[in-house]
């Protein structure tokens, strides 16, 4: 009996131990899942940013948000080159925003001195509306971001760029060379445009 009983708590000792490891396994997957990724933005602050423009951008209950100027931008204080850039975003319908890398002029910020994944779901040409990278990727068709919370993922690897909005991928192994290297920008140019996160992690 008593034999019976000290294999019996070697099995179960040996039991959780085992699913002890397991655990430990899962957690230490699931905590390595955010390894290298910057918090640009995570609700505190804008310490990360140099603010450009006229726009009214503050932090509200872990928001950064703008809703009233002519034009600006948060650019990043720092420049990166290859990167995942994960981001999330609340516009309304008549908001005109985006994400600009790879900005080479923090002064002078546009299609023409960066690439803009681009927010815009009223844009005149849709083709380079929501989902697009500005005169580099069309989509078609156009999603739309307003009225609701989404996810931008962002991927550039040399002259090869991603685009993934809300799970859905909106630009696939599009390919420019005009700008290799520069900062990030986030823009507003009208309506209501709010951010929440912004993280972005180097390649």
């Amino acid at each position: 009996m008593r034999g019976g009983l000290r294999r019996w708590c070697a099995f179960g000792l040996a039991t959780g131990l085992i699913a002890f490891c397991g655990l430990a396994r899962v957690h230490d997957a699931f905590g390595q899942a955010d390894i290298g990724w910057i918090a640009l933005f995570d609700g505190s602050n804008l310490d990360n940013w140099d603010e450009i423009g006229d726009a009214n951008w503050r932090i509200e209950d872990g928001i950064v948000q703008a809703d009233n100027g002519k034009e600006g931008y948060l650019v990043s204080k720092d420049a990166y080159t290859d990167f995942d850039i994960r981001a999330e975003f609340w516009v309304d319908d008549e908001a005109n925003s985006g994400i600009y890398f790879r900005c080479t002029d923090p002064k002078n910020i546009s299609s023409k001195t960066a690439y803009e994944a681009n927010i815009y779901d009223k844009r005149p040409d849709p083709t380079y509306g929501t989902g697009a990278i500005v005169n580099v990727a069309k989509v078609v068709p156009m999603p739309k971001a307003g009225g609701k919370w989404n996810t931008y993922e962002i991927t550039a690897k040399g002259a090869k760029f991603s685009v993934t909005l809300n799970g859905q991928r909106t630009v696939d192994g599009a390919q420019d060379t005009k700008f290799p290297s520069g900062l990030i920008a986030l823009q507003y140019g009208s309506g209501i445009v709010k951010f929440r996160k912004v993280l972005i992690k180097p390649l």
